[in-house]
């Protein structure tokens, strides 16, 4: 058994099926939550892996919460010392800004309710996500996004709107524009507390609940196997080798 360190950046964003997923895979999770008090280690010491989740609150934009700092810190030792890091919605925002990515306000607009991320070709030789469908079902929740990757950053996958879905920094941390882990009780309270934006951008709240209700067995069947190929990965478990892309016969 190892431990991840995982970060709640929000009460409204807890690991959820994301940390059963990790725990059934065989990880143990230490969850802070700086939020709430919870003071955060100087390094990753003693963890096999890093996870830093989501929530509601946007880098780069006026006062910043005390403690991104602290996070964005320990996401560079990740980096730099090869920790296993998973970072989705706002962690993968601080995953970028730590390393001098560019995040603000979403040009086009919130990304609000299920929607797909379409594979790029980088995608077939990583570890985790070589295995992810061509276009898998994922959620949107934000009104920032990257639109400047770190440099050396690997883009992962891409949409029409948000074309920074998921990248990975070194060769093993992901950050996750979309969600995974989220279940249909958690979109309804996300729905609950954006009221007015939702209604500024004319959706329905039940509607949306209920079209993420409708996919959610689709994102389990494509993110789960992703949260166990990487807990197998942080417990020593898979073969991340980077993966060369085969040349076809002469002739063929």
């Amino acid at each position: 058994m190892g431990t991840a360190l995982v970060i709640e950046n929000d009460t409204f964003d807890d690991p959820r099926r994301l940390g059963e997923w990790l725990t059934e895979a065989g990880l143990e999770l230490r969850v802070l939550r700086p939020y709430a008090g919870d003071d955060l280690p100087a390094d990753l010491s003693g963890f096999v892996a890093l996870v830093v989740l989501g929530g509601d609150r946007h880098v780069g934009t006026g006062a910043q919460p005390s403690w991104f700092p602290a996070v964005e810190g320990l996401l560079r030792k990740a980096v730099r010392h090869r920790v296993p890091t998973l970072a989705v919605g706002l962690g993968a925002h601080l995953l970028a800004t730590a390393h001098v990515g560019l995040v603000e306000p979403s040009p086009a607009g919130p990304g609000i309710g299920p929607t797909v991320a379409g594979k790029r070709d980088a995608a077939e030789r990583d570890p985790l996500f070589r295995y992810v469908p061509l276009m898998p079902d994922v959620f949107q929740w934000h009104s920032a996004e990257v639109t400047e990757l770190p440099r050396g950053a690997t883009l992962l996958a891409a949409s029409t709107r948000y074309p920074h879905q998921a990248f990975r920094l070194g060769d093993r941390a992901w950050g996750l524009q979309f969600h995974i882990g989220c279940d249909t009780a958690m979109v309804a309270e996300w729905a609950a507390a954006d009221a007015d934006l939702l209604a500024e951008l004319g959706y329905d709240p039940e509607v949306v609940v209920s079209a993420c209700a409708e996919v959610m067995a689709d994102v389990e069947e494509v993110w789960q196997p992703f949260a166990a190929r990487f807990a197998a990965l942080a417990l020593g478990e898979l073969d991340d080798a980077p993966i060369r892309p085969s040349l076809p016969l002469l002739g063929h």
